[in-house]
């Protein structure tokens, strides 16, 4: 089947109406011709904590969202791409309560990853663990068995709560191997069309390495589970916040990519007004990405540009985007900061906030975004020009959610009914329906303050032209009768 060379959605189950049913609904009343590269549902499951990435089961539906009929029904118009947190499962699903009753007497036991399956006493080295990429202070937590009280350690990478929330699976294990193919023949059965591989760069866990995206363990991991997938006809996408050479490898082996380097060079050029570090890029990355400029998390910055910015230039943009009202996720591990202290793991704010609230900006961003090869993604709140939302960061504690407004049916009428969100609506039907976006794309020579990149498949050709100064853009193309035409985004 393949994807969909055409502009994609992300929006939780409950973002755009309050659960599935409304955002079907949602997606027919406001956007029918608009995503027809499909919908990316973030995870509708029943989950513990992460607001849906620590699921409990991919079996069901959270029933405040709906059921997986549901999900078919929406996948009978529009190609939905749903998460696989192919690293871990929540502590409250019924494999590891099940582990927390009988301990190694469970026959869920084998899924999960005991320390001694790394250190042969069970005992973990602090120097092992400082060669770690650490996204908590320690990479395990230790949890007590009811049966005999016995205290159990277990490889947990994420959570914030201790012990945490979400544990880790054992992907060299038969037993996950037989969950996984489960979950993936339940999404087939569903209209799945797309499955992220979330969180897949920390499966393999191997002392003296960073545990994170060993080579060359984690290849035969991914052949395995892509066979699955190719077996019933279902997309890939591996999700991996890394050094931008990482993903390159991964776009070597034919799978698609995320373009995380893209949004931060898009944001500094628009708030600097400099070309040069962009089109540098535009000229050289692979073309099999799925692009974004927002998300459900931040920006990236490291480690997915490490050697790509110079961190005395990162600190301007990132104090720009702290004036207008951004928070931080920081690099915990010393190891992985840069030399100077430079420590920010992504910014976190609105993409329309972070320009400013500046509807000309706001539209050149993402002109560039659709213009620039691969399959454009489209953040909900970045759909509606959403604007930063402190009260839900007040409200939760919760850093992430100043981008994670959830909309009421009310809301998204009028929200749709803003002239910059009509312009964006306009640009996502010339992105969807030119013949020439299937065609060759080229950066053009073009002035210190202005950006020129097109497309040409056959008599189809599109230019777009965007003017730093003025933060004007300008589309000049071939219609379908061969005349030449242009518009003002």
């Amino acid at each position: 089947m393949g994807v969909i060379n055409k502009v994609q959605l992300i929006t939780y189950p409950d973002s755009l109406g309050g659960n599935l049913k409304e955002l079907h609904s949602t997606l027919t009343r406001h956007f029918s011709d608009i995503f027809k590269g499909g919908v990316h549902i973030l995870p509708p499951f029943p989950s513990s904590g992460d607001r849906g990435f620590a699921p409990l089961t991919y079996l069901e539906i959270e029933p405040d969202f709906g059921s997986w009929d549901d999900i078919k029904a929406i996948g009978e118009q529009f190609d939905v791409l749903i998460d696989l947190m192919v690293n871990h499962i929540s502590r409250q699903s019924l494999y590891f309560q099940d582990f927390l009753k009988q301990g190694r007497q469970s026959p869920h036991a084998d899924l999960f990853i005991t320390l001694e399956k790394l250190w042969e006493d069970g005992e973990p080295v602090q120097e092992d663990i400082d060669r770690m990429f650490l996204r908590r202070p320690k990479p395990f937590s230790t949890y007590t068995i009811e049966a005999d009280g016995k205290q159990e350690r277990v490889w947990t990478t994420f959570g914030k709560t201790d012990p945490s929330e979400q544990v880790d699976l054992d992907i060299h294990s038969e037993k996950v191997k037989q969950l996984f193919t489960e979950f993936f023949v339940h999404f087939k059965k569903h209209n799945v069309s797309i499955v992220r591989l979330d969180a897949v760069g920390y499966i393999i866990k191997k002392l003296g390495t960073s545990c994170f995206f060993v080579e060359p363990e984690i290849y035969a991991f991914l052949d395995w589970i892509k066979a699955l997938a190719d077996s019933l006809d279902i997309e890939l996408l591996p999700e991996v916040h890394s050094h931008y050479s990482i993903q390159y490898k991964l776009a070597e082996h034919g799978f698609w990519i995320y373009d995380f380097i893209l949004p931060y060079r898009i944001l500094d050029t628009l708030v600097n007004r400099n070309t040069e570090a962009l089109l540098d890029y535009l000229r050289t990355r692979p073309e099999k990405q799925f692009t974004m400029l927002d998300c459900h998390d931040g920006i990236p910055v490291k480690p997915d540009l490490d050697e790509l910015i110079d961190t005395k230039e990162a600190r301007k943009l990132v104090n720009v985007c702290l004036e207008r009202g951004a928070n931080l996720s920081l690099i915990l591990s010393d190891e992985h900061k840069d030399k100077d202290g430079f420590d920010v793991h992504q910014i976190r704010g609105s993409y329309y906030s972070l320009l400013g609230g500046d509807d000309d900006a706001y539209l050149a961003a993402r002109a560039i975004q659709f213009f620039v090869p691969g399959i454009p993604q489209v953040y909900y709140v970045g759909l509606l020009a959403g604007e930063n939302d402190y009260e839900r960061v007040a409200e939760t504690g919760e850093g992430r959610e100043i981008n994670r407004h959830n909309y009421t049916t009310d809301e998204i009428g009028e929200a749709v009914q803003q002239g910059v969100v009509q312009r964006l609506l306009e640009l996502i039907r010339f992105r969807n329906e030119h013949e020439a976006f299937n065609g060759h794309f080229q950066v053009l020579d073009s002035g210190p303050h202005e950006i020129r990149l097109s497309w040409i498949k056959g008599n189809s050709s599109c230019e777009l032209q965007v003017d730093l100064e003025s933060r004007i853009s300008l589309i000049q193309y071939t219609d379908k009768s061969g005349k030449s035409a242009s518009y003002m985004v």
